[in-house]
């Protein structure tokens, strides 16, 4: 199955809330939930009560969205989270905050995942020296990141920068902003993600 290419916003109001799924026009008037905060669709409007599996299904949809993962990707993070020690639940987080995709995004160099994706896809950004263009590329404390030296690049994540000065960066990560240099401070926790989803549903979920 192909990655989903309609529209980002019917992603949000089928899941209620805010995903933030289309960068800074999330935080504007013009943002689709604000204006039909109800599921797309002929039975939008409708209220359905959900069962316990209805409920733990959200919870996973809410979670690959923000992310923007395919199921057999994010069945394998799943995997990979229950093999470690400690809580899976905060493993999967843990796993999910460390792709290379969401650090770029963390990092304020673009303004959404999907955009953060195609900014790695394209080859633009290094880990200690070295060119990665795999997103899904797990960054570890003590990992250097930075931008591509072309002229290009360099503006359009310092606009990208200034655009969005008021949104914190997580203190999992450094960043130099005048050489645009990153440094992977130590592991995420689930405090750091700050996600609107119950992580203990979706190991429920997958427990069955």
């Amino acid at each position: 199955m192909g990655r989903y290419v309609g529209p980002s916003c019917k992603q949000c109001r089928r899941e209620g809330i805010k995903l933030f799924l289309k960068g800074t026009r999330c935080m504007t008037a013009k943002c689709e939930i604000e204006k039909r905060n109800f599921a797309p669709g002929q039975h939008g409007h409708g209220r359905h009560k959900l069962s316990d599996y209805g409920v733990q299904l959200r919870e996973k949809q809410k979670m690959k969205r923000i992310y923007g993962m395919f199921e057999q990707q994010f069945k394998i993070a799943f995997q990979r989270a229950a093999l470690k020690k400690g809580v899976t639940g905060e493993n999967l987080i843990q796993i999910l905050e460390q792709r290379l995709d969401n650090v770029v995004y963390r990092l304020l160099f673009v303004s959404s995942r999907r955009e953060a994706r195609q900014f790695v896809d394209h080859g633009q950004v290094y880990v200690n020296g070295r060119r990665v263009d795999v997103p899904s590329f797990q960054v570890k404390p003590g990992d250097v990141i930075e931008v591509s030296k072309k002229e290009k690049v360099q503006k359009r994540v310092k606009d990208n920068l200034e655009l969005l000065k008021d949104r914190p960066l997580p203190e999992w990560l450094s960043l130099d902003k005048e050489t645009l240099k990153a440094t992977v401070v130590r592991h995420p926790g689930k405090a750091d993600a700050g996600l609107p989803v119950e992580e203990s549903m979706i190991v429920e979920l997958y427990s069955k």
